[in-house]
């Protein structure tokens, strides 16, 4: 049986990246004279034909995005539902711990859903049958997911902090779960306004005979794009890991101090272990999906505004920002890793799950 027309791969044609130092992206192959002759008429048509061009070279995606996908497409998918359920089936007795993990995973879990376009997209060598408006919403899902687990992150760092070292006070009990809720909800409006952009910059276009779905903005708004994009990092990530470090800083003195749970009826020593379990778990997802994805991408932005900066340095930014750019997807499973080790009364479960089936193996083997 015969795909139909829209989504049959277009032949192949060995694939080179063409990056104009500041404002043009195009995807180009073995250029011959007269390729040559149509691309400087073209550039000359945007008012670039003055500034230098650079071929980078991206056969690395092909493998490396469609195999990190896939990875994180069959443990998100399940994990992240897993999660869901478990948390649903205790309502309405949520904790607002519970409250900020279901919107946690339900961001990730819309997320991983858009996994297999972009799996499609990636094995095809970059083409993108899905239309206009799939390429947008595919891209603002991956930032809203992106910056929306950050922020929950955020929110389950502070409720985790007051909890630890101001298990007293009544400040913060007021609202109970109709406050996180309302949070949560500030949360997903505030992911919403800083992601919406993604709608304007990202858009498909063609390139050699092919369509393509640009990731980060169209050729002629990559300038533009350029303070968008720190905006987005500063008050998407930074801001938040600032906020994180600080509550993660005063939890661990407070946690280190000598008979710092002495008269504290609640902070008991699993309470203890279960906030450094939290640290632990939340500091290697920082350092796994999200810091090493700002940071490349944020010198890549920087990297491709200088005119005068060597080819081989933008090629080798371009492909540091893109060989990180998969793995923050993988905060899309690490998330309900997050959850399993904070909930004990879940990993006793699982516990008496996997002692049931190993006891029925054993039962099996005997007979």
């Amino acid at each position: 049986m015969s795909l139909p027309a829209a989504f049959t791969t277009p032949p192949f044609i060995p694939e080179v990246f063409t990056l104009d130092s500041t404002t043009s992206e195009s995807y180009t192959s073995d250029l011959s004279l007269s390729d040559l002759i149509t691309d400087l008429n073209n550039s000359s048509h945007l008012g670039l034909s003055m500034l230098p061009r650079c071929t980078y070279i991206e056969d690395f995606k092909q493998i490396l995005l469609p195999a990190v996908y896939s990875f994180v497409f069959v443990l998100g998918l399940p994990l992240n539902a897993a999660v869901i359920q478990k948390i649903w089936r205790k309502r309405p007795n949520l904790s607002r711990n519970n409250i900020y993990t279901l919107n946690l995973a339900i961001a990730d879990l819309l997320y991983v859903m858009s996994l297999p376009l972009l799996i499609y997209n990636y094995g095809s060598r970059d083409y993108w049958p899905f239309g206009e408006f799939a390429c947008k919403l595919v891209r603002f899902q991956f930032y809203s997911n992106l910056h929306g687990s950050i922020l929950f992150l955020t929110c389950i760092s502070v409720q985790r902090y007051v909890g630890i070292c101001h298990p007293l006070a009544l400040w913060h009990k007021r609202g109970g779960r109709k406050l996180a809720w309302r949070v949560c909800g500030g949360v997903w409006l505030i992911v919403t306004l800083l992601c919406a952009p993604t709608f304007h910059f990202a858009a498909t276009g063609i390139q050699r005979n092919r369509t393509v779905c640009y990731d980060l903005s169209t050729p002629k708004h990559s300038v533009n794009y350029y303070p968008y994009g720190m905006a987005l990092t500063f008050l998407g990530f930074m801001l938040p890991f600032l906020g994180i470090m600080l509550c993660y800083c005063r939890m661990a003195v407070f946690l280190c101090r000598p008979g710092a749970y002495q008269g504290v009826s609640m902070a008991s020593s699993e309470k203890r272990d279960k906030a450094v379990r939290m640290i632990i778990v939340v500091a290697t997802v920082f350092c796994i999906s999200f810091f090493p994805f700002h940071l490349t991408k944020t010198m890549y932005l920087l990297v491709r505004t200088f005119p005068d900066v060597p080819c081989k340095t933008r090629n080798l930014f371009s492909i540091i920002y893109k060989s990180t750019r998969p793995f923050a997807s993988m905060n899309s499973f690490l998330d309900p890793i997050l959850f399993y080790f904070t909930q004990p009364r879940y990993r006793k479960s699982t516990r008496r799950f996997m002692l049931k089936v190993t006891t029925l193996r054993e039962k099996g083997t005997s007979v």
